[in-house]
């Protein structure tokens, strides 16, 4: 198949870890690569956000992605890019040179489906859609601090209505799509996002070493977008209720920012973080890593105790995934699609969002019980290469890709008609 991936902010190319590169990019450069190792030829389109962009990058075996103008070719937040879209769309439609170049389009978040619900509009070509968050549900849990205008909802509705399929990422994914918006049941189908099991998977812990951490030393990991919504806050606060409850000292790893080295002033969350740390008396305890390259990040899963991730509001969230992977048990809030990736008591633990008392108790039992830990990091391997590999996830969207495409027209023909 010739397929188009459109995402309009998440580029494959971006660096991971700052604000508005996260989860969406990482599905939409391993689809793509995936797709295009599969033999399918796979363009991907972004809003141009560098002047020093080529017109055509190659991404792959038979990837390419291609960052088109819209606006200022400058970071811009995604919250305020939406005027931008009929832009990016023209710009996309602009590409296709005036003929039907892609026998589906894929979608990524609301922004990207008006792309393609225009691509449709001027070629028949059918599209699907993963929404990645919906803005219903990231209102219920941010109320005044999202920053998206009030017509995002009125544009989901659209899309969720036009759309020839809906790409659920997890259970709870299908049910606000069907609950909040309507969505004809039948129309979803649920794919998860995956791990590349050759590029993570257990090793060494080489890491300690680089931050001073003795090896008897109980090592807790939090790894992603520095941003409120992921309840670091809740995590140092565990730290902190693990001293004075259970009278255990641990570290705690943030990984994670706008630069390499921690610098409240690029990422103004860590210098919140850094506060709550010294109120809670654990700053000592606190190492704030920065960003990390992606090759980086197994070292970091490896070199750990356990991976904890306890955001209030979370659509999915690749790293719980990732840590199991590489075999290190997770903890995480009983939330999205963490509360479907992680099964409590077989690959780790699951606990409300912004209760540390839960979470320190839940820390206090793996430090007591290495076994257990390792139990679950087996667990945890055994889970996602059973279900959520790459390999898994491109195989199920090309069967959605293909349930979309128009039945071939019958063509009579003197073998047809028996002559």
């Amino acid at each position: 198949m010739k397929i188009a991936l459109i995402s309009e902010h998440a580029s494959p190319l971006a660096t991971l870890g700052s604000v508005d590169s996260g989860g969406q990019n990482v599905y939409v450069a391993y689809v793509a690569r995936e797709l295009g190792r599969a033999g399918h030829s796979v363009d991907v389109y972004t809003r141009r956000d560098s002047p020093d962009l080529p017109p055509v990058v190659r991404f792959g075996q038979n990837v390419r992605v291609i960052p088109v103008p819209a606006g200022p070719p400058c970071f811009i937040a995604k919250e305020a890019l939406l005027p931008h879209m009929e832009e990016f769309s023209e710009s996309v439609i602009a590409c296709c040179a005036g003929r039907r170049p892609y026998d589906v389009v894929h979608a990524n978040f609301f922004m990207s489906g008006i792309a393609a619900l225009r691509m449709r509009e001027e070629y028949g070509t059918p599209f699907v859609i993963t929404f990645h968050a919906l803005g219903k549900v990231r209102r219920l849990h941010q109320g005044s601090a999202d920053g998206f205008p009030a017509s995002r909802t009125d544009i989901e509705e659209l899309l969720v209505a036009s759309a020839d399929r809906i790409i659920a990422e997890c259970p709870q994914d299908r049910c606000d799509l069907v609950d909040l918006y309507d969505a004809p049941p039948e129309r979803v189908a649920v794919v998860p996002c995956g791990v590349d099991t050759t590029e993570l998977g257990p090793g060494r812990r080489p890491l300690r070493k680089e931050f001073g951490i003795a090896d008897d030393q109980f090592v807790v990991l939090q790894l992603g977008r520095v941003v409120p919504r992921k309840g670091i806050d809740n995590v140092i606060r565990g730290i902190a209720e693990l001293r004075r409850q259970h009278g255990i000292e641990a570290t705690l790893l943030v990984v994670g920012g706008e630069s390499d080295q921690p610098d409240p002033a690029l990422t103004p969350e860590i210098g919140r973080l850094a506060d709550i740390a010294e109120a809670e008396g654990v700053a000592e305890r606190v190492i704030f890593t920065g960003r990390r390259p992606r090759a980086a990040l197994r070292d970091f899963y490896c070199g750990v105790d356990v991976f904890v991730t306890t955001p209030w509001y979370e659509p999915f969230g690749i790293t719980p995934l990732e840590a199991m992977a590489c075999g290190c048990p997770v903890i995480g809030a009983k939330v999205g699609g963490i509360k479907h990736t992680v099964v409590d008591g077989v690959t780790g633990f699951l606990v409300p969002p912004n209760d540390p008392q839960a979470l320190a108790a839940r820390l206090a039992r793996l430090q007591r019980e290495p076994s257990l830990g390792r139990m679950f990091g087996r667990a945890g391997m055994r889970r996602v290469r059973s279900g959520f590999t790459w390999q898994r996830v491109t195989s199920a969207l090309e069967t959605v890709y293909r349930a979309v495409q128009p039945a071939p027209a019958f063509q009579i023909t003197e073998r047809t008609i028996g002559l």
